[in-house]
């Protein structure tokens, strides 16, 4: 099934499309890969999960990229003796190491790491925000803070800290659990949560030990303040504005998608966008209007990949959620001032033979107005070069290797086909022109162009581009 539209679509899993039925007609709709949140998922469930998309890819013929989404470190006071306290503004009040239930003047706070951590000053954000704490005195054991904002605190609710660096890893427990089980069952896409620092992927990659590419979440402004390290380790940057717009100003958050998006495009590595995209689809068959302008902003940056959280998960209309961000997508890129747009954010090459190749094949298939540009590639870096570049023509991506096709779905641009290695030069031009027409992105007299590597087969090694003419048999000609 071919797309018309190079922006992809990610789809969260969840209770409302769990049964293979639903996923069927998610990627009908549009949907090019599926998240499964593990902070909401039993490894019974996702290897279910696993195996019902599997089924689909097949039914299909088509690569589906699988991304599991770690929950990481969840940091939650305690209880109260009567489920709640009301706090007022101005007014002290304690975090502490007493188990003890709380009420209005303490609770206790199962984090040591944050009472050790925590200096006078910093923010403690609770419930998403809603209540606002300022740290005035700390003794490593309890923290006497002031309530800036917010008059309600209740049972087990989360706490932010956007102004304290953790000594915490990515990993807790139960990720690593969660970390072997999805590694088993062949998933592509390792979602972060909460990244603070460029160790943390330093710990997620050895234990992946590449069995699946690793995608960091920025939500923190630690992440923010270190983002070209974090970048440099990952394979590709997830934009999680839910927790991002608790831990910094909202009026900031707009500005921060930009920066990662760009500093992802210049890399030349996937860019996620998610959470609240088409969030009044939950329970209505339509978004607003400020939905569908946020959703086509994130395309005219040129981002890799818009995601669906709970509006495929758990909402009333998941397939029209996807159909609908889909529709926008398609329209955007018709969009006339779509291509000037992304145009204007391209940035030079790297001085590699890769990114050389990969610019000429996009200069040369916009100037000779060729139908497509095939990439082969074993590892899917020639196929990440080539949407680097943000072709106005389609980019295929022809690989032996299945796992790299499916991980290629979440990049821009690229539609992913699993193909024999070819066996010399010959057969390398007449499978990719074979492969063109058959997947209807070429007609008989159409011209493509080809890159790869030479000699067949050698990893990183692009150097070649060759221009060919799409035969009446569908084969390739000089």
């Amino acid at each position: 099934m071919r797309r018309s539209r190079k922006v992809k679509i990610l789809a969260t899993l969840g209770p409302a499309s769990s049964d293979e039925e639903t996923i069927a007609r998610l990627y009908e709709a549009g949907a090019d890969a599926f998240r499964i949140n593990m902070s909401h998922t039993d490894h019974p469930t996702m290897r279910e999960l696993v195996a019902r998309i599997r089924s689909v890819e097949t039914q299909v013929g088509r690569p589906i990229g699988i991304l599991a989404d770690l929950q990481g470190p969840k940091l939650r006071v305690g209880t109260f003796a009567d489920k709640s306290a009301t706090l007022a503004v101005g007014q002290e009040f304690v975090l502490d190491d007493d188990p003890t239930p709380g009420d209005s003047t303490r609770v206790h706070l199962p984090h040591p790491e944050i009472l050790k951590s925590v200096e006078p000053g910093h923010r403690l954000l609770i419930d998403d925000g809603r209540l606002q704490l300022a740290a005035v005195k700390t003794d490593g054991r309890s923290i006497l803070c002031r309530v800036i904002a917010g008059n309600k605190i209740s049972d087990r609710k989360g706490v932010s800290l956007p102004d304290t660096e953790l000594p915490l890893g990515a990993l807790t427990e139960k990720d690593r659990r969660d970390l072997d089980a999805v590694l088993s069952t062949g998933v592509d896409w390792i979602a972060l949560s909460f990244i603070q620092r460029p160790q943390d992927l330093a710990e997620v990659r050895k234990v992946a030990r590449g069995r699946a590419a690793l995608m960091a979440k920025i939500e923190k402004p630690q992440a923010v303040k270190r983002l070209s390290e974090i970048l440099e380790l990952s394979d590709a940057l997830m934009v999680a504005r839910g927790d991002l717009g608790v831990e910094m100003p909202l009026e900031a958050v707009p500005g921060i998608q930009k920066q990662i998006t760009r500093a992802c495009r210049r890399a030349g590595k996937p860019v996620v966008v998610a959470t609240q995209m088409l969030e009044s689809m939950i329970s209505a068959p339509v978004p607003t209007r400020a939905e569908v302008s946020d959703v086509a902003t994130a395309v005219f940056e040129g981002a890799d990949a818009v995601m669906l959280s709970a509006e495929s998960a758990a909402g009333q209309y998941p397939a029209e959620a996807v159909a609908m961000m889909n529709a926008i997508a398609t329209q955007v890129e018709r969009d006339p001032t779509f291509n000037d747009i992304i145009n204007a954010q391209r940035t030079g090459p790297e001085a590699t033979g890769a990114d050389a190749i990969s610019l000429a094949s996009r200069q040369i298939a916009e100037t000779l107005n060729l139908a497509a540009i095939i990439t082969y590639t074993a590892s899917g870096t020639t196929g990440l070069r080539a949407a680097r570049e943000r072709p106005r023509v389609p980019i295929i991506a022809l690989s032996p290797v299945v796992e790299t096709t499916r991980r290629l779905s979440l990049v821009w641009g690229t539609h992913c086909v699993v193909s024999e290695d070819a066996s010399d030069l010959d057969d390398m031009v007449d499978r990719a022109c074979r492969i063109a027409y058959e997947e209807q992105f070429a007609k008989p007299g159409d011209r493509v162009i080809i890159t790869a590597g030479v000699p067949l087969r050698t990893p990183g090694a692009t150097n070649m581009l060759r221009i060919a003419y799409i035969g009446s048999d569908g084969l390739g000609g000089l």
